[in-house]
C-alpha cells in the first residue's frame, strides 16, 4: 500500500457520458437495455448478452442490433480481436447444461448471423456451471473453465466439428476464475487461475506438462494477459497486491490495495476496477448483489513509468470494453462512459508543469515518441536543472540532445571557468558521436589543458578512431600551441599528419634523430619531399646520418608498405639535393662520390659539384702529400668521361681554381692546341712550347710559327730555342726564307749566327731546285720536237703495221685485223668484242679519255675566265667574287702542252690534232 500511495496520480483520460446519437447539444444519455449480464468488444462493436438470450451488438454510431441466441439466457461471450468470430456460452433450457456457439458474424442465416458449431460445455456427464472462457486467435485452441475446478480444452478448428478434439485438461477442487492463451514464436501457453492457485500448461508439448506458479489465486475477472510491453505476463489481481507471471515463473508484483473486482489490459496500461469493502474471493460466485450500492473505484496504472494515469468512481461497473481508441465503461444502470486518452503532447505539458521531467521522458519512451520529441524534453530538462544551479544534472540531459540541439546554444551556458568540467563532458560526449566540428575540438582540447587532465586528454587522442572522431589536424594545432607536443606528436604519428610530427619534432622537441628516423619510413615520395624541406636543419645536427638517408633515398629506397613491380625501385634526384650541403662539405663529397660509384649515369649536375669541390679541397689544401692525392682524384674524374657536354663550364672551374693539369689536360681533349702553346708562353715554359709544337705541329703547322714569332719577340737569349724551331720549319718547309728573316729581324738578341745554317740550306735547296728546273725544260724541249717530228711524219708519210701479235689476246696477227695510227693491232673479233667505238683504240682508249675532260675542263674554264674578268670589273667586293670562284675550283692547276701562240693562225689548229698530240705526250711519259 506504501508504494501504491507514492504514485503520483494524473488525468490523462477525459471523461464522458455516452448521449443519443443526433443532437450533440442534447442532455439525455444513451442507455443500454437492463438486462445485460456480459459484454466483450472487438472488430468495430461492442457485444452485449442478456438475461433473456439476444447478443446486442453497438457500433461506433451507436446503432444498437440484436438477435436471439439462446432461448433462457448468455452468460458469457468472447469476441475474436483478429476475425469475425463470436464465441457465446448461454442456456437453452432449464437446469446446469451449458452450451457453447460459435458464431460467424460475416456470415448470415435468416438476417442473423452464421451459427457455425453448437456443443455442450459440460466436462463429460458432470454437470457444472461454465465461469471463463477465452480462445486463442488462430481458431485452433478454446479452453473453458468451470465452477467446479474443471478445464475443457478444445484444440483444432474451433468453428468445425469434425475438425476438432475435446477433452478435460485438468479436474480441481477450486472454481475457475481465469483463463489466457499466451502465444511465444511456435510455443503456446495456456493460464489457469482459480480461487486458490495458479498453473500455465504448455500446449506445443505432448501431454501438456503442467507448471505451479503460485499458491494462490484470484477472483472472478480479476486476471488478464499484457501485451508485449510487459512481455506478455499473466496479470492476477489479488486485494493486497497484483502479481505477473511468466510461463515458468512469477515476476513482479505491484501493492495496490483494496477489493478488485475487474482487471483489464489496455495499451500499456493495467485497468483495474475495485471496492473498498473487503470480501473473500469465494463470495464472488454469488454474484454481485453485496456491491450493487457500493461506490467503485476504477484505476488506470502505467506499470512501466508507474504512475497512476486517471482515477475515477462509479456506480456498479458491469465491465470495462476496449474499442475504437477508447475505454468504455459499462455501468448497471445501462449508461455507457467513454475513457478518452489524452494525446502525447498534452500528457507531456502536464508533467512539465508540475517539472516532472524523469516521468516525462519516461512516458515519452513509452509513447515511441520521435528522437526530436524526446530531445526537446531532454532540452527543457536540462534548463530547469540549469536553473536549478544544477550543473552536472544539466549537463547530462543536454548532452542526451545531441544530434539535435545545436551545440552553441549548450556550450555559451558553461562558458564560465568555474563550468568547465561540464562543458568538457559535454564536448567529449560530442565527440563520441562524431558530430563535433574543428571548433569543438579546439574548444575540448583547451578545457582540457586549462584543468591540466592529462590522464583525459591521453585517453580523448589515444581513443580508436570507432569510439572517437574529431579533426586530427585542429587538435595538433591545439596542443602545439598550448606545449603539449608529446601528445602533438603520438596524435600526428597514429593519424598519418607527417608534416605536423616533423614540424613539432624538429622545431619544438629538437628531436632531429627521431625525426630523421620517420622520415627514413615514409612512403618514398612523402620521403622526398620532406628531406627537401627539412634537410638542411637535419644536415646541420645529424650530418652523418642525414647523408646516409639521402644516398638510400637516391639509389635504391624501398617502403615496406609501397606496391612495386618486380625489379622496381624508386631513386631521387641527386642534384635536388645538393642545396641541403651548403654548409657541410665534407659530407657533400661523400654523398656525390658515393652516388658517382653507384650510379655511373648520375646526373650531370652530381659531376660538376663533385668536380667543383675536389677543385676547392685541392686549392685549400697544404700538405703536398694530400694536395698530390687531390689533384690525383680531381684529374681522374676529368678523365671520366662526364665532361664532354659540358667542356667549357669544366674549364672554367679548373681556369677558376688555377689547377694547371685541368686546364693543360681540357685543352688538349678539345684540341686547343695554340691555348696550350699560349699557357707556357704566358708562363715563360720555353721547353713545354718546344714540346707542345713537336707534339701537335704535325696537327697545327702553325703552331711552329707562333713559337718562332714569340721566342723573336723575346728579349731573352733564347738561341737555342729558335736553332731548334728553325730546324722543325725547315725540315717541313712551313715557311719562306723572308718571312722568317722578317720575323726574326725583331730579336735583338738574335744574331745572323743563328739563321746562318738556316739561310745557307734553304739557298742550297733553291739552287738544287733550279738545276732540276732546268734539265726538265730542256728534257720536255727535246721531246716536243720529237712529237712534232712524228706528228709532221704521220701527216706526210705512209704508216707502215708491222704488228705480228694481236694487241688484245697477244697470239699471232691474222686475217680480217684492225690497225690504230697508235700502233696497236687486233685481230677483227678481239676488236669486235671489248672495243666500245669502231673509231677508238681499245688499248689507248682510258687514257685518250682522260686527256679529253682535260681539254674540255680547260675549255669550260677558259670561257669562265671572261665571266670571272667581267664580274670582278664591275662588282663592289671584288675579293667575294674571287672567293667564290676559288670555291668553284676555277683556279686549279691545268699544264697543257701546245705551241705557243704565233699570232692568229696558231689559235686555228683543229681539235684533231692537239687531241694526237696530248695522246701521244701521254703515251710517252
Amino acid at each position: 500500500m506504501a508504494a501504491y500511495l507514492q504514485w503520483r496520480r494524473f488525468v490523462f483520460f477525459d471523461k464522458e457520458t455516452v448521449c443519443e446519437p443526433g443532437d450533440s447539444g442534447s442532455s439525455k444519455f444513451f442507455s443500454l437495455p437492463s438486462s445485460i449480464t456480459v459484454c466483450d468488444s472487438g472488430r468495430g462493436n461492442l457485444v452485449f448478452g442478456d438475461m433473456e438470450g439476444q447478443i446486442w451488438f453497438l457500433s461506433r454510431a451507436l446503432q444498437l442490433s440484436s438477435f436471439q441466441a439462446y432461448k433462457l439466457r448468455v452468460t458469457h461471450l468472447y469476441q475474436l480481436k483478429q476475425h469475425s468470430i463470436l464465441v457465446s456460452v448461454g442456456e437453452d433450457e432449464e437446469g446446469i447444461n451449458p452450451l457453447v456457439k460459435v458464431w460467424n458474424l460475416e456470415k448470415r442465416d435468416g438476417g442473423n448471423p452464421l451459427c457455425t458449431r453448437i456443443f455442450p460445455a459440460i466436462p463429460g456427464n458432470k454437470p457444472t456451471v461454465v465461469s471463463c472462457l477465452t480462445v486463442h486467435e488462430n481458431l485452433n485452441f478454446m479452453a473453458i473453465g468451470f465452477t467446479d475446478g474443471s478445464v475443457v480444452l478444445t484444440k483444432g478448428d474451433i468453428t468445425r466439428d469434425r475438425h476438432s478434439k475435446t477433452h478435460i485438461l485438468q479436474e480441481g477442487n477450486y472454481p475457475v476464475t481465469g483463463l489466457a492463451f499466451r502465444q511465444a514464436g511456435k510455443s503456446t501457453h495456456l493460464f489457469v487461475v482459480t480461487t486458490e492457485n495458479v498453473q500455465s500448461y504448455e500446449l506445443s508439448q505432448k501431454d501438456y506438462p503442467r507448471i505451479d506458479l503460485d499458491m494462490h489465486g484470484c477472483g472472478l475477472r480479476c486476471s488478464a494477459l499484457s501485451d508485449p510491453s510487459q512481455d506478455a505476463q499473466f496479470i492476477v489481481a489479488r486485494n493486497e497486491c497484483v502479481y505477473l507471471y511468466q510461463p515458468d515463473e512469477r515476476g513482479p508484483c505491484f501493492a495496490f490495495d483494496g477489493q478488485k473486482l475487474i482487471v483489464h489490459w489496455y495499451r500499456g496500461y493495467l485497468i483495474v476496477v475495485s471496492n473498498d469493502s473487503k470480501v473473500s474471493p469465494k463470495s464472488e460466485f454469488a454474484g454481485h448483489e453485496g456491491q450493487s450500492s457500493d461506490k467503485q473505484t476504477l484505476s488506470v496504472y502505467d506499470l512501466y513509468n508507474k504512475f497512476v494515469a486517471y482515477s475515477c468512481v462509479f456506480e456498479d461497473v458491469i465491465d470495462v470494453l476496449a474499442e475504437w481508441g477508447s475505454l468504455y465503461v459499462l455501468t448497471r444502470d445501462g449508461r455507457l462512459h467513454v475513457l478518452q486518452e489524452r494525446d502525447t503532447q498534452t500528457k507531456l505539458e502536464m508533467l512539465f508543469k508540475k517539472n516532472l521531467f524523469v516521468m516525462a521522458i519516461n512516458l515519452a519512451k513509452s509513447q515511441h515518441l520521435d528522437s526530436d520529441g524526446l530531445s526537446e524534453i531532454f532540452r527543457q530538462y536540462g534548463d530547469h536543472l540549469y536553473n536549478k544551479g544544477d550543473h552536472d544534472g544539466a549537463i547530462q540531459q543536454y548532452i542526451r540532445t545531441i544530434g539535435k540541439l545545436e551545440p552553441s546554444y549548450v556550450i555559451r551556458k558553461f562558458l564560465d571557468a568555474q563550468r568547465i568540467h561540464n562543458l568538457t563532458a559535454y564536448l567529449q560526449a560530442l565527440h563520441h558521436q562524431s558530430l563535433a566540428n574543428a571548433d569543438h575540438t579546439t574548444l575540448l582540447l583547451n578545457c582540457y589543458t586549462k584543468l591540466k587532465d592529462s590522464a583525459k586528454l591521453e585517453g580523448f587522442i589515444k581513443a580508436s578512431e570507432s569510439e572517437v572522431h574529431f579533426d586530427v589536424e585542429t587538435a595538433i594545432k591545439v596542443l602545439r600551441q598550448t606545449g603539449y607536443y608529446i601528445h602533438a606528436v603520438y596524435l600526428a604519428e597514429k593519424h598519418a599528419h607527417h608534416e605536423w610530427y616533423l614540424k613539432i619534432q624538429l622545431e619544438d622537441l629538437k628531436n632531429y634523430q627521431e625525426a630523421l628516423s620517420y622520415i627514413g619510413k615514409l612512403p618514398f615520395f612523402q620521403a622526398e619531399s620532406n628531406m627537401k624541406r627539412y634537410g638542411k636543419i637535419l644536415m646541420h645536427h645529424v650530418p652523418s646520418e642525414t647523408t646516409q638517408l639521402l644516398k638510400t633515398l637516391c639509389t635504391d629506397y624501398h617502403h615496406n608498405g609501397e606496391e612495386q613491380e618486380a625489379h622496381e625501385s624508386r631513386r631521387a634526384y641527386a642534384e635536388e639535393f645538393i642545396p641541403i650541403f651548403a654548409n657541410n662539405p665534407c659530407e657533400l663529397k661523400v654523398f656525390l662520390e658515393h652516388m658517382t660509384e653507384v650510379q655511373p649515369d648520375s646526373p650531370q649536375g652530381v659531376y660538376d659539384t663533385l668536380l667543383e669541390l675536389r677543385l676547392q679541397n685541392w686549392a685549400h689544401e697544404r700538405d703536398p702529400q694530400v694536395k698530390q692525392k687531390l689533384q690525383d682524384e680531381a684529374i681522374s674524374l676529368l678523365k671520366s668521361g662526364h665532361f664532354k657536354t659540358v667542356f667549357d663550364k669544366a674549364l672554367i672551374l679548373c681556369q677558376m681554381h688555377n689547377f694547371k693539369d685541368g686546364v693543360l689536360y681540357l685543352y688538349e681533349q678539345g684540341k686547343l692546341f695554340q691555348q696550350i702553346m699560349h699557357y707556357h708562353m704566358q708562363h715563360e715554359q720555353y721547353q713545354k712550347v718546344i714540346e707542345v709544337c713537336e707534339r701537335y705541329g704535325d696537327q697545327q703547322s702553325c703552331l711552329w710559327e707562333q713559337a718562332l714569332s714569340y721566342f723573336a719577340r723575346n728579349e731573352e737569349d733564347c738561341k737555342e730555342y729558335i736553332t731548334a724551331v728553325l730546324r722543325h720549319i725547315e725540315k717541313k718547309n712551313l715557311m719562306p726564307p723572308l718571312l722568317v728573316v722578317q720575323t726574326l729581324a725583331h730579336n735583338s738578341t738574335a744574331t745572323l749566327s743563328v739563321i746562318k745554317d738556316y739561310l745557307i740550306n734553304k739557298l742550297q735547296q733553291q739552287n738544287n731546285q733550279t738545276e732540276l728546273d732546268e734539265q726538265r725544260i730542256q728534257r720536255y724541249r727535246e721531246e716536243t720536237s720529237r712529237i712534232r717530228k712524228e706528228i709532221q711524219e704521220l701527216k706526210t708519210s705512209p704508216k707502215i703495221f708491222q704488228k705480228t701479235k694481236c694487241s688484245m689476246c697477244s697470239s699471232g696477227l691474222e686475217l680480217p685485223s684492225v690497225h690504230f695510227l697508235c700502233g696497236h693491232s687486233f685481230h677483227q673479233h678481239c676488236f669486235e668484242s671489248y672495243a666500245e667505238s669502231d673509231a677508238e683504240c681499245p688499248t689507248c682508249m682510258p687514257e685518250n679519255r682522260k686527256v679529253m675532260d682535260m681539254i674540255r675542263a680547260q675549255e669550260q674554264k677558259r670561257d669562265l675566265h671572261d665571266q670571272f674578268q667581267h664580274q670582278l670589273k664591275c662588282s663592289s667586293d671584288g675579293f667575294a667574287v674571287v672567293a667564290d670562284y676559288f670555291g668553284r675550283g676555277v683556279f686549279n692547276k691545268l699544264t697543257l702542252i701546245t705551241d705557243p701562240p704565233v699570232g692568229r693562225p696558231a689559235m686555228a689548229v683543229d681539235a684533231g690534232l692537239q687531241r694526237d698530240l696530248l695522246i701521244h705526250m701521254k703515251r710517252n711519259m
